[in-house]
């Protein structure tokens, strides 16, 4: 059994540490999607994770992967391509493009996380100035992105496409050098998968990622001043 929470958006999520082995990460149901619920989970370390016939689930996995600004990998294939002049890059031009290409069905999975709930959600949060993405561009045509939340100096990433080779490739390492350069301390990509280890992910432990999370109660540093070399 795990907690249901009340209708009230600012009751307190259960302890972290509480999350279950199985399914892992596992911490609560129930609850809403409103801004002060959503910011009050990802200030504990805790995201909504659901498919559209399911409550809301809310979970909290460890050991929690994250990427280092500093530290995110550029394959000298990857550097190539974008070296060539072909990509361009823009932050929040087209947030709800990006959420909704994040949403759309994948040859590799048969459904979305991302249900038209959630996409309302994290809208709203961007209108709010919380949730950001950036964009990859090929001729005029947006090729690829990444969204996510910025607490602080903390960037909480949510999920990316492509629809161009290496497209978000480009948008991750163009965020995380941009985050580096605004001071960011994390790029918290919740769960492993092969591509983002690639990229230069690693694991860490709750302990060590909930220390992390001091920097969410801080005035946030995103800027719209997206600086990123033309070349890397």
């Amino acid at each position: 059994m795990i907690p249901i929470l009340s209708a009230d958006p600012e009751s307190p999520f259960p302890p972290s540490e509480q999350a279950l082995e199985y399914p892992p990460g596992l911490l609560a149901a129930g609850g809403d999607l409103s801004p002060a619920r959503l910011l009050n989970a990802y200030r504990h370390g805790i995201f909504p994770w659901y498919s559209e016939d399911e409550p809301i689930l809310w979970w909290s996995p460890a050991p929690r992967c994250v990427l280092l600004p500093q530290s995110v990998h550029v394959s000298r294939r990857l550097k190539r391509r974008y070296n060539q002049g072909r990509f361009s890059l823009t932050v929040d031009r087209a947030f709800e493009e990006v959420i909704n290409a994040c949403a759309a069905p994948r040859h590799d999975h048969d459904g979305t996380w991302i249900t038209r709930d959630m996409q309302a959600a994290y809208v709203r949060l961007h209108e709010l100035g919380i949730a950001h993405s950036v964009e990859t561009w090929v001729d005029g045509e947006m090729s690829g992105g990444i969204y996510g939340l910025a607490l602080g100096r903390v960037f909480f990433g949510e999920s990316m496409f492509s629809r161009f080779t290496d497209a978000s490739k480009v948008a991750l390492v163009a965020l995380c050098k941009q985050l580096q350069q605004w001071d960011f301390t994390l790029l918290d990509c919740q769960v492993n998968n092969p591509h983002l280890v690639r990229m230069g992910a690693i694991e860490i432990s709750r302990t060590e990622f909930n220390s992390y999370l001091e920097d969410t109660s801080d005035p946030c540093h995103w800027g719209r001043d997206f600086i990123c070399d033309k070349r890397w």
